[in-house]
């Protein structure tokens, strides 16, 4: 090969570096390993493509272009067939974790679980086996939810069809005999939610419809929010209550409102978001798991934290339930004001945070460093905080929420939280309702459906960097 028919290229791509050499007789391509931070890792490799540049003209900067774009996408072929998939060398390792839920949820299955009239609801402390709940429960929906989470990444036929049965177990809750109640986000969302985004089964959006129904059937326009819980209006004497757990149920809401259900919706939901923000926070940010409204005139009582150390503390899963929520209505609406605010909900956590990220289940209980943790908290703040980088305007923000986010996967991802071989869930240490005196230092299916939702959602974050990288840009 001479000096003449050479002609090399070498392109900084960010991620990795592309190499490409053409000759008389076709033309090489190598990809060079270059590690840098949310990088995707590829050994050194090339690839020999045909002889079809004869067909391709090459002395402008676009037409080598058009070859790099070429080779790139017949690289990601040759990949794919030989199995040189991307490993993701982040600060989680986040297929082994994967594989590590995949394993956790073949074992609850195995052990006899698989039974709709029975879901996985938590694993007390000193137990080793799921105590389970029936649908009715707030949290029915987290298990189906995991499962096809589950499904999305692997693939497997049998996760599907168990995810369909405990899914469709759920139908009942749409019915018009079933009690009105907040929950139906949690419960309906991301069930069937999850189950119509992978398989657009027309069925499935039709119970997401009803279900956003049910949901707005509890709106009151006098004081503009949801009311959560319709028995603590005698019970507590809290006329029209709101707790910052209905955040997320907003969520059905926004798709149904833009999926064939009523535009109103999608006004409710910002109507909700915009009262809650006013009244159920304090001025540093902190949130009243409880917001009291009067029905009469709409105006705001008083808060209270139901499931936090005192009225005036700093509950840390209400906080990151707010996150999560606060950044799911920027995303639906794009409002600049919610974008914010979703920051200053997260820079008071973050402030807060121990050493390993996860925090202890309220952030003014006097016993700590003896206090339980909240690996719950942790899981919802870590989604929340991942969806968040990928929406800020700001880069110093989105770098700063994406790798608070992976330190506490990472933390959550270590031996002191995974429930290894000793439990069939994926976490240890959560903490469900403290004052209640039940859910201490347990295993939570919403935690772990948090978790496999926030490891879901960084491999799609990597994934993307890594197509950003092979589809230069100009």
């Amino acid at each position: 090969m001479t000096e003449k028919n050479k002609n090399i290229l070498s392109i900084n791509a960010n991620i990795l570096y592309i190499m490409m050499q053409i000759t008389n007789n076709g033309m090489f391509l190598y990809l060079l390993k270059k590690e840098l931070h949310s990088s995707c890792r590829i050994q050194a490799t090339f690839v020999y493509i045909k002889k079809f540049t004869n067909k391709i003209g090459i002395q402008t900067r676009k037409n080598m272009r058009k070859i790099i774009i070429i080779s790139s996408l017949y690289l990601c072929v040759v990949q794919v067939l030989t199995g040189q998939n991307c490993k993701l060398t982040n600060a989680i390792d986040v297929e082994k974790q994967l594989d590590y839920c995949d394993t956790q949820i073949k074992k609850t299955i195995d052990e006899a679980y698989n039974d709709t009239c029975g879901l996985p609801r938590n694993i007390d402390a000193t137990e080793t086996q799921w105590n389970l709940t029936n649908i009715y429960d707030w949290t029915s929906g987290f298990w189906p939810g995991i499962l096809w989470y589950n499904y999305e990444v692997t693939q497997d036929e049998s996760i599907k069809k168990t995810a369909i049965n405990y899914t469709e177990s759920l139908k009942p809750l749409t019915t018009p005999e079933h009690q009105n109640d907040h929950d139906i986000g949690f419960q309906i969302f991301c069930s069937y939610g999850n189950a119509y985004r992978q398989t657009q089964d027309a069925r499935y959006k039709q119970i997401i419809l009803k279900g956003a129904e049910k949901l707005a059937g509890l709106y009151n326009p006098k004081v503009g929010t949801i009311l959560s819980w319709p028995n603590m209006v005698e019970k507590m004497n809290w006329p029209h209550n709101t707790i910052l757990d209905n955040m997320m149920n907003l969520e059905i809401l926004f798709w149904a409102s833009k999926n064939g259900g009523k535009k109103e919706w999608y006004d409710m939901a910002v109507n909700h978001a915009k009262a809650t923000k006013e009244n159920q926070y304090r001025k540093d940010g902190t949130g009243y798991h409880v917001a009291i409204y009067d029905t009469i005139t709409g105006k705001f009582i008083k808060g209270v934290n139901q499931q936090g150390y005192g009225d005036n503390s700093f509950w840390a899963r209400g906080q990151a339930w707010s996150i999560y929520g606060f950044t799911m209505v920027y995303r639906e609406t794009g409002e600049t004001e919610f974008l914010r605010f979703a920051e200053k909900l997260a820079d008071v956590y973050l402030a807060r945070l121990p050493e390993d990220y996860v925090p202890y289940w309220d952030f003014d209980d006097p016993a700590i460093p003896n206090a339980p943790k909240d690996a719950s908290s942790a899981a919802i703040t870590a989604s929340a905080l991942l969806e968040l980088s990928q929406l800020e305007d700001h880069l110093q923000k989105a770098t700063e929420y994406k790798e608070a986010a992976l330190k506490m996967l990472q933390n959550l991802s270590s031996d002191p939280y995974l429930s290894g071989k000793a439990k069939p869930s994926f976490l240890l240490h959560s903490t469900g309702n403290y004052p209640g005196g039940y859910e201490i230092d347990a295993s939570i299916n919403y935690a772990d459906h948090y978790y496999i939702e926030a490891l879901v959602r960084y491999k799609k974050i990597v994934e993307k960097q890594s197509l950003k990288a092979i589809f230069l840009h100009k």
